[in-house]
């Protein structure tokens, strides 16, 4: 895709508005701890998971609760938070910790537990829970992802405290990189059992890096973390601050000037946009274009995000459809001219290319699906919702993502990842 980030890093003021929102943290059935009108401080608990009520969200800056958005039957949607002129943080105590138990406890009260994942399910970890290992992953394959090495620049001391908290946590720690990796805060880890992987994505995913080093049976458990996030969590130990600021790639033809920027999850982004995105008719996403959700010319940033992709926004209708050549179109086949010129770019716009159809088999998926499982087949028995043959065809290896270019391909225009995240919904219910 064309607009690919230059390496430069830039600041932006953080503004004042910002927002959580509930629906971001996959697994928590939130309740709020804050009303309308109450004074925060950055680190404050804002909401908690009605099931184990450790696991908190914690507000990015400190101000005032400006409103609490609700949706129907009065399901949270957003807490909107107005900012301080200068963020007071809570302290959580500077100093690493001694056991599993003192970062826990620290990880939990300062709502940086989030940044953990647990495979199977794709979810806020359970601190319950004894993962047999932590994979952190520091590859960057996806469409304009932000380069680990590049993130941590300045930040190597915070990678390796945080490093040194998760070899509490689990028995191993897994850092997968890229072949050609050369970092010297990355290849010089200590304390973490080092991986390379190479190829075309999904090669960075981390579903195929736990696959190839240790695969998971029914029962275990694993934690997953990205390695910029790894940052995060040490300079919190370092500082005693939660501070939610990453670098993100911002980039897309939609961009004047893609490059990345050193932005907090949860703030405002409309003076952002209004700066960096051309005229005319784009759809910006938090995320990549494969796995991120749209977002509006006032939204907000995702907690979780570490890139922001802007293209056009599909309209219309092609004249003349397939007919043409298409010498200027991509195609996973040789439907146009344009396959004679593997290594062109393109200006990929949002559209869908055709519409919702038979979900048929055709074989398409093997290509770019890297797990030594069957995904159509999987994917029908999502479809039908049969738990067992879920089981037994592989769905406690995979996430949503895993299935993001299988749905760019996809023939029948099915929603696949979404069918996956409510397959895996279903099933941690049932088990759990």
């Amino acid at each position: 895709m064309v607009g690919a980030p230059s390496a430069q890093v830039e600041d932006f003021p953080l503004g004042t508005s910002f927002a959580l929102s509930p629906d971001e943290y996959i697994g928590i059935a939130p309740k709020l701890a804050v009303k309308e009108g109450d004074a925060v401080q950055a680190g404050d608990a804002i909401f908690y998971d009605k099931a184990e009520n450790r696991i908190r969200v914690t507000s990015p800056v400190s101000g005032k609760v400006k409103a609490i958005v609700r949706g129907e039957k009065r399901r949270l949607l957003q807490i909107l938070i107005e900012a301080d002129a200068v963020i007071r943080y809570k302290n959580f105590g500077a100093g690493l910790p001694k056991d599993a138990e003192a970062a826990k406890a620290t990880l939990l009260d300062s709502g940086a537990w989030n940044l953990l994942e647990m495979r199977p399910y794709g979810r806020v970890a359970n601190p319950s829970d004894a993962p047999k290992a932590i994979f952190v992953n520091a590859m960057a394959t996806a469409p304009f992802a932000t380069s680990a090495a590049l993130a941590l620049a300045g930040r190597e001391e915070a990678f390796a405290a945080g490093l040194k908290v998760l070899n509490l946590l689990a028995p191993k720690t897994v850092l997968s990189l890229d072949k050609e990796e050369k970092s010297d805060v990355l290849t010089q880890a200590q304390g973490v059992d080092l991986h390379r992987f190479e190829g075309k994505h999904p090669a960075g995913n981390t579903s195929v890096h736990i696959a190839a080093v240790s695969p998971l049976n029914k029962g275990e458990v694993v934690w997953a973390i990205q390695a910029q996030d790894v940052a995060i969590l040490g300079q919190l130990f370092l500082t005693g601050e939660y501070r939610l600021d990453r670098v993100v790639s911002v980039a897309g033809s939609g961009m004047k000037s893609p490059r990345h920027f050193t932005l907090r999850g949860g703030m405002n982004l409309t003076n952002f946009f209004k700066e960096e995105v051309k005229a005319g008719v784009y759809r910006c996403i938090a995320g990549s274009v494969l796995t991120g959700k749209a977002i509006d010319a006032e939204g907000y940033l995702s907690a979780s995000a570490s890139q922001i992709s802007v293209i056009p926004e599909g309209r219309g209708t092609d004249f003349m459809g397939w007919v043409l050549p298409g010498i200027g179109k991509y195609s996973i086949s040789r439907t146009f001219m344009s396959w004679l010129t593997p290594g062109k770019t393109y200006d990929l716009s949002t559209k869908l290319h055709g519409e919702e159809r038979a979900f048929v088999v055709t074989g398409q998926y093997d290509g770019v699906f890297p797990f030594d499982i069957y995904p159509n087949q999987l994917l029908k028995s999502v479809w039908a919702k049969d738990l067992e043959k879920m089981e037994a065809l592989g769905i406690y290896e995979v996430v949503p993502e895993d299935f993001a270019l299988c749905e760019v391909i996809c023939t029948s225009k099915q929603p696949l990842q979404q069918m996956v995240r409510e397959a895996l919904d279903i099933l941690h219910t049932e088990m759990n």
